[in-house]
């Protein structure tokens, strides 16, 4: 069982979960009717749910690693929190996110692999990038990504920040490995890859990599 949070908090949750990006309270307010302010925002911090950040006269909010592990959590609760009753419509949400939950599973994928910032895909009938603008964003999305100097980062999350097409990612990739300027190593454990993994491995020297780390930023 998850630690169960209030029907406001949890709307707030699952709102900044389908948009997987930061979300502003007016945002906020526009789409499901109310800001994240005072105790049940702080709530949300102090247990490391979500990151909220003041821009101007407005607070800024983020799912967390920890919020995004709590929503794969409250998703296969299969009923909605206290306190009750609740309207129907409610509780046949639960059931449909109690679906989704098991459909998850069975592919072995996580909510980060369905829920990505919208506009992140770049349109097909936008200019492809050229090799030096792809290069750019891959340091880009590698820095805001990396947790420590030189760390490795999962190509699965980096294709993600991305949004361009895997063909270009991948050429880029490899041309950046061969100069040295970054390194690609397959994940030891084999049993921690999800089918998302794959799919984003990139295949070098007959060996798939899982894994992305520059040393130069």
């Amino acid at each position: 069982m998850t630690d169960r949070l209030g029907h406001k908090q949890t709307a707030a949750m699952f709102t900044l979960m389908v948009l997987g990006r930061e979300v502003p309270n007016p945002e906020l307010k526009e789409l499901v009717g109310f800001t994240l302010t005072g105790k049940e925002r702080t709530q949300l911090n102090d247990s490391g749910y979500i990151a909220s950040e003041k821009v101007g006269r407005t607070f800024v909010h983020q799912l967390t690693d920890s919020g995004w592990a709590w929503c794969e959590k409250e998703i296969g609760e299969g009923t909605p929190p206290p306190p009750r009753p609740l309207s129907t419509l409610c509780s046949a949400l639960y059931v449909v996110l109690g679906g989704f939950d098991g459909f998850l599973r069975s592919r072995k994928l996580r909510l980060a692999d369905v829920f990505t910032p919208a506009g992140l895909i770049e349109p097909a009938t936008a200019e492809p990038a050229t090799a030096e603008d792809l290069e750019t964003r891959i340091r880009i999305a590698y820095r805001e990504l990396v947790r420590e100097p030189r760390g490795w980062v999962g190509l699965v999350d980096l294709r993600l920040k991305l949004g361009a097409p895997a063909a270009e990612v991948d050429a880029v990739l490899k041309k950046l490995s061969s100069a040295g300027k970054v390194h690609l190593v397959p994940e030891d454990n084999r049993k921690a890859l999800t089918a998302a993994d794959h799919e984003a491995a990139i295949r070098i020297g007959g060996e798939d990599n899982h894994l992305l780390s520059i040393e130069a930023l």
